[in-house]
């Protein structure tokens, strides 16, 4: 149970809210817990589908966008984001199991999303410490300086979600994250 309470229902949340999480049913099919969960702030659930709502327009694909997702959650250790973009990954973004493995350990198949996903992995793991040869290694493989600024913001992003699920431990709502193997 999370620490505190989910509304169940879209009815049950905030006025403020339920035009937002309507907005969220129509573009999934339902409305995951997190999304009702923080719904019970309308301004922070207005900020959190603005924010992935511009960076779903950004120059980063949708497989390396749950690649970095995948990397920012084993980095801090968030079971929900685990689970949700293990699925996300798998049935949207047509990841397979390995690289949904490899993207948790900072790393994938892709040399080009390797680049990304280990940029990203020391963007969260070091607080944003970088070192030049960091930002020049994404670059080199083929990142815009825009790029750059996008990878940086959706680890934010995730960041933002992290948090907000493992400070308030919400209740997950999608398969279970497979364990790394060894």
């Amino acid at each position: 149970m999370s620490r505190i309470p989910t509304p169940t229902t879209i009815d049950n949340a905030p006025a403020e809210s339920r035009e937002l999480l309507n907005a969220v049913n129509a573009k999934l099919g339902v409305v995951p817990n997190m999304f009702r969960l923080i719904g019970n702030s309308p301004a922070a659930l207005e900020a959190y589908l603005s924010f992935g709502g511009a960076l779903d327009n950004s120059s980063i694909d949708l497989a390396t966008r749950e690649r970095i997702a995948l990397t920012v959650a084993q980095v801090n250790g968030c079971d929900y984001c685990l689970a949700a973009h293990s699925y996300i990954g798998a049935n949207m973004a047509k990841l397979s199991a390995e690289e949904i493995d490899a993207n948790r350990r900072g790393d994938s198949t892709d040399a080009k999303a390797a680049a990304a996903v280990s940029f990203a992995r020391k963007v969260a793991s070091n607080r944003g410490q970088v070192s030049e040869g960091d930002i020049a290694a994404v670059k080199s493989a083929g990142y815009s300086d825009g790029a750059v600024v996008e990878i940086i913001a959706l680890v934010a992003l995730n960041l933002l979600t992290n948090y907000i699920n493992t400070a308030l431990e919400t209740e997950v709502d999608f398969p279970e994250a497979v364990a790394l193997t060894a």
